[in-house]
């Protein structure tokens, strides 16, 4: 195995955020359409268009995978996401017009920054442009505050007053001609851990805010706290691949891809976390699905521990840079 750019497909990736109200959007699209699968194990999605991704749906491929802030506000960005393929000429053929299919799932982030502001289809819209545009330039996307992670924050037992800020990760790999990489939003009730080392990288803070302590420890030591409002917490991401796989197969590798946010957040898939992955794929190598699966976890665990050491302090919440001067792990 060998770690890769994430630019190895024909697919766009691009950022865009909104610095007054620390909410984001990124943008994964294909002008062509691209197959794609996803597992939900949260309790409490903020999603559009998941049920395309059902095995009995008749949608064979999809056109951009949207993750956002903004909570069920910000859904409403897709149409600008659709707005951009339709002027192309891009989507489904429905024999009157072409129809994009566009999916999309939301972290809550209202309380970073402001509990008005999501990610709107003008974001969407330009976020899309600036994807191609860098993409034809050969720049990868950028990781930490940025895009839909721009408002992700961990470790929310004791609340905000408490929490650290997390941001968005990307981490890509290759075994064989099989390559797969994930970008990923932890927005997680739990801290996160490095993978493999299980070093505590960001979540709860001591009442000093000086270090992170174990949120997981805190639960089994029978301390006193009371649990979040229900659904203020989602990790989302979407894993990238070249593997060629049905519907249902990417659904079993979205599925193993999970057992990815288990390694690097702990406490993880609360009654109070909303946690999605999608995979896409452009299906040009054959390729076993254990193998997938497996690499599946591995580069979701190590793009989850990057969105924790690549994050910015925003709005007062302090990040891991700030805990260890700057540091990297």
């Amino acid at each position: 195995m060998k770690e890769i750019d994430i630019n190895f497909t024909d697919f766009k990736i691009g950022n865009a955020h909104k610095d007054k109200g620390l909410t984001g959007i990124t943008v994964i699209y294909s002008e062509e359409g691209m197959k794609a699968g996803l597992n939900i194990a949260g309790g409490g999605p903020a999603s559009r268009e998941t049920a395309l991704l059902n095995e009995l749906s008749v949608a064979d491929k999809i056109h951009a995978v949207v993750l956002g802030g903004g909570s069920a506000f910000g859904l409403g960005a897709a149409d600008g996401v659709m707005s951009y393929l339709s002027e192309r000429g891009y989507g489904l053929d429905t024999g009157f017009a072409k129809v994009p299919l566009v999916v999309q799932s939301d972290i809550y982030d209202l309380e970073i920054g402001s509990p008005v502001a999501y990610p709107t289809a003008k974001l969407a819209y330009n976020c899309c442009v600036e994807a191609k545009k860098d993409f034809d330039e050969k720049i990868l996307p950028t990781q930490g505050s940025v895009g839909a992670g721009t408002g992700a924050t961990v470790g929310k037992l004791y609340g905000p007053d408490r929490m650290m800020k997390s941001g968005l990760g990307i981490y890509a790999a290759q075994v064989g001609d099989l390559k797969m990489g994930c970008i990923i939003v932890v927005n997680a009730f739990g801290d996160i851990n490095d993978f493999p080392s299980g070093k505590l990288l960001a979540g709860l803070l001591n009442e000093d805010k000086t270090k992170v302590i174990s949120t997981r420890q805190e639960i089994l030591d029978g301390k006193s706290f009371q649990m979040p409002i229900e659904n203020t917490n989602t990790t989302i991401g979407c894993i990238i691949t070249n593997g060629k796989f049905s519907k249902r197969e990417l659904n079993k590798i979205a599925q193993m891809g999970q057992d990815g946010y288990a390694l690097a957040i702990s406490p993880i898939h609360t009654t109070v976390d909303g946690d999605s992955l999608y995979v896409v794929s452009d299906c040009s190598v054959e390729s076993n699905l254990d193998i997938a699966g497996t690499l599946a976890s591995y580069v979701v665990a190590k793009a989850i521990t990057r969105a924790a050491i690549n994050a910015e302090s925003l709005n007062g919440v302090p990040s891991f840079k700030d805990l260890n001067n700057g540091n990297n792990i």
